[in-house]
């Protein structure tokens, strides 16, 4: 039976809208940092790749090595968070962790030492995002979650990892060095987990089973009997493959094959995030009032623009900034095939679980197996292979959604 969760825990009084507001804005400035932690490696890989001698498949196999251990992450933290209800303490050992990390990242001298830093660092971000989006939906009124969980996970994502970190990150190795760009990326997480620790309450635990329920337990597989599970599973697969391929070898596309200097590169990358960043309030909130699953649908089929401007636009770079921009468009739909679609269509005591299989199985088979694949294709044929395979993810996303059921409650009460 598939059941609609539809906020707090029974009995318990959701906190003040002034509150409810600083944790999304801080859960989404905290995820900002992880993203621009992840990000540091992909726009600053021009310069890596050359220093430590990379080929493309160890450049795949870097990031295939972080989405590893972050999947494990999200699977493993998302069902203890679940357990042991200490949601907040969970979170701000994850931020530190993923912080110091970055540090190692700046000390690495090889390919192994490097590889060794981005598996810890997966290991310590993966649980962020079910975490928060847990937080998020035990917190925030349900007719503002779709709007609410875009901005944790898509808004300060985007504005700090897609958009900032390329932008400053890119300077700041041309003055000093990538090393200590990466150390650079590693201070803000450790400010961030302090003021979590101080300004954020523990949310009220999960709801307790009711007698019939006692004894019962909730595994993956039960999850994966709710369709819309299954289906933004599926979805997760295709578009963290498509994002991951995109940050991971774009870079290097554009500065290797098209001939952008590293500041257009920077920038361009960059515009990325501004449209992540618009499109984590604005797809979400539009979901919010017509549906999911129209939503869901029309925003992956925009994506194919992006690899067919990146391949085939003649001009300057200032002429792709907005190809890229619309393009990106699809970034929007991720908190609701990673978190709103899943915890409006399971029981609140499983939403955590439900989240972290969505995005641990889009991490384990999309964001590990797609670098690494894209990366043996570009080594045997061209760095246009990897652009190739975005076009393909993005078409069959579209269709995929397809198949979702409506779970907005602005749509759902209509019907009834």
């Amino acid at each position: 039976m598939e059941m609609v969760q539809e906020g707090a825990p029974a009995g318990v009084k959701r906190r003040s809208g002034p509150y409810q507001a600083w944790l999304v804005g801080l859960l989404s400035l905290n995820f900002g940092i992880v993203f621009f932690d992840r990000q540091a490696i992909n726009v600053l890989m021009p310069s890596v790749q050359q220093d430590l001698a990379l080929t493309n498949t160890q450049i795949g196999l870097l990031a295939s090595a972080l989405s590893f251990t972050w999947a494990i992450a999200a699977f493993g933290i998302g069902k203890l968070s679940d357990t042991i209800g200490n949601r907040k303490m969970l979170l701000v050992l994850s931020t530190i962790g993923f912080s110091l990390c970055s540090f190692m990242s700046g000390i690495a001298t090889s390919f192994i030492f490097m590889l060794a830093a981005r598996l810890l660092m997966g290991a310590m971000e993966g649980g962020v995002m079910p975490i928060s989006h847990a937080m998020v939906a035990t917190e925030v009124d349900p007719k503002h979650r779709g709007l609410a969980q875009g901005i944790a996970q898509n808004f300060g994502s985007n504005l700090l990892g897609s958009f900032l970190a390329p932008v400053l990150l890119v300077w700041f190795a041309h003055i000093f060095g990538w090393r200590e760009a990466f150390f650079l990326a590693g201070i803000p997480g450790i400010i961030s987990a302090i003021i979590i620790w101080f300004t954020l309450k523990e949310p009220p635990a999960p709801p307790k089973p009711a007698a019939e329920h006692i004894g019962e337990k909730y595994g993956i597989f039960d999850a994966l009997k709710n369709r819309n599970v299954a289906v933004c599973v599926i979805l997760g697969v295709l578009m963290v493959s498509y994002f991951v391929i995109c940050l991971t070898f774009m870079p290097i596309y554009l500065t290797n094959v098209r001939g952008y200097s590293a500041t257009e590169m920077s920038w361009l990358i960059g515009t990325l995030g501004i449209s992540a960043t618009i499109g984590s309030f604005a797809t979400s909130g539009l979901s919010d009032l017509i549906g999911r699953r129209p939503v869901m649908i029309a925003m992956p089929l925009i994506g194919v623009i992006l690899p067919l401007g990146a391949m085939y636009w003649e001009g300057s770079a200032w002429g792709l900034a907005p190809i890229f921009f619309l393009g990106w468009g699809l970034n929007g739909i991720f908190p609701l095939f990673m978190a709103t679609v899943p915890s409006e269509s399971v029981d609140a005591r499983h939403v955590a679980t439900a989240l972290g299989l969505t995005m641990g199985s889009a991490e384990i088979l999309g964001g590990v197996f797609a670098p690494f694949i894209a990366g043996a294709a570009a080594d045997a044929s061209t760095l246009a292979a990897p652009l190739w395979i975005m076009l393909g993810l993005t078409i069959i996303g579209g269709i995929v959604a397809m198949f979702l059921k409506e779970t907005a409650p602005s749509q759902v009460n209509k019907a009834r």
